[in-house]
This record gives C-alpha cells, sequence and structure tokens, in this order.
C-alpha cells in the first residue's frame, strides 16, 4: 500500500477505443520527447498536453499526474526490454549459454541507448519503487529468468536455481545501470558485456551437475 503523501502513479482509466489510444499514444511521445529534447525541468503535463496538440482536460482523463506518464513510460520499457530478453533466451534454435550472452549484450544495448530518458524514469523511481506494478514487474523478470536457468541447469534445488537467477539478474541490473550513465561509446558496452557473460557463464558452467546431459554451450 502506498503512502497517503505518495502521488498516484496508475493511469486513471485504460484506453479501450482507438481514438483514446491514440490519443494516450500521443501523449506518451509527447512526453518521450520532451525528455529527450528539452529536458526533465521542462517536464510538466501543460507543456506535454501543448507537445501532444491535446487540452490539458484530456490529459488529465488519463493521467492524474506527471509521474503517472513517467510511470507509464517506465512501464513499457520494462515490458518492451522483458520481451526482447525472453524472444532471446527461449530462442530454442541457440545454445543456452550463448542466448544468455547475446542477452546480456542486448540488455546493455538497450539501457545505454537514450539514456537521457532511462536516467529522467530512474530519477522518478522513488514515486513507484514499491508500487503494485513495479514489484509485479520485477516477479515476472525474476520468473523468466528462473525458467531459463531451470533449462540451462535442471537438476539443481529450488534454492540453489533462485540463488544462480538473483545473482545473475542483480549483475545485470547493476551494471546496465552503471554503464547507461557512465560509458557513451558501445565498443566499451561489448567489452563490458563480454567481460559479464564470460564471468555468468563460468559461473553456470561450473554449477552444472557431473552426470547432467544438458548441453549448455
Amino acid at each position: 500500500m502506498q503512502k497517503k503523501n505518495s502521488p498516484v502513479i496508475s493511469i486513471r482509466k485504460a484506453p479501450k477505443q482507438t481514438r483514446s489510444m491514440h490519443l494516450v499514444a500521443n501523449i506518451l511521445e509527447a512526453a518521450t520527447r520532451i525528455l529527450l529534447q528539452e529536458g526533465v525541468h521542462c517536464f510538466t503535463t501543460s507543456r506535454i498536453a501543448e507537445k501532444a496538440g491535446v487540452s490539458i482536460g484530456s490529459l488529465y482523463q488519463y493521467f492524474p499526474n506527471k509521474q503517472a506518464i513517467l510511470f507509464s513510460l517506465q512501464e513499457n520499457e520494462w515490458k518492451q526490454t522483458q520481451q526482447d530478453l525472453a524472444n532471446i533466451l527461449f530462442d530454442f534454435t541457440i545454445p543456452p549459454l550463448q542466448r544468455l550472452r547475446l542477452a546480456i549484450k542486448k540488455f546493455f544495448h538497450t539501457e545505454c541507448e537514450e539514456a537521457v530518458l532511462r536516467t529522467a524514469l530512474s530519477d522518478a523511481a522513488p514515486f513507484f519503487r514499491d508500487s503494485y506494478e513495479t514489484t509485479q514487474q520485477e516477479k515476472e523478470t525474476m520468473l523468466l529468468v528462473l525458467r531459463f536457468i531451470n533449462e540451462t541447469i535442471p537438476n539443481i534445488s529450488d534454492e540453489h536455481r533462485y540463488f544462480i537467477s538473483k545473482l545473475l539478474l542483480e549483475t545485470m541490473l547493476s551494471i546496465g545501470e552503471r554503464l547507461s550513465s557512465h560509458t557513451n561509446s558501445f565498443e566499451e558496452v561489448d567489452k563490458w558485456a563480454e567481460a559479464v557473460s564470460d564471468m555468468l557463464c563460468y559461473y553456470i558452467e561450473n554449477n552444472i551437475p557431473k552426470d547432467s546431459n544438458n548441453k549448455s554451450r
């Protein structure tokens, strides 16, 4: 439950008709452009409405405040990243550890693209860090990694599987966040991705039971 003095971050109502869907999409697109082109200091509901070409009343029909708009942007980013990772991690035409390497590289690149937008979303995180939506998103991401580790190392305890999944996820998140704010070169990002991949793949390989027939390489 959110504190009483916390701003409401959920959308007022989900758009159902094509027209309202386009309206919400225009608002979010305008919000993204403002963050990228004008900076967070210009990120106000009135400026977003002006940029989107809609009335402030139309904006407030769906978003109670700018924090709710930021959260919608963050939620969309989470969903896209999660889908990208799932597409890579569960491409069964590629060996598991190769998929992990591709997923780490993709994640680090994604974190470093549009760094200004990601920084603004990160700055807004305190408004929704403890929200129900954030908690659910974190659970879904963890389940994704657990599913991958279960396939890669099937014959281990649930506790051990959870630890490896948590280690993998926390390592990717913390290093990805660091790279997005301190790295401008994708060449350097690739070096980090390769090094982190080597480290995590080595750890996973050394935790595969000796008698396992799992083809992880």
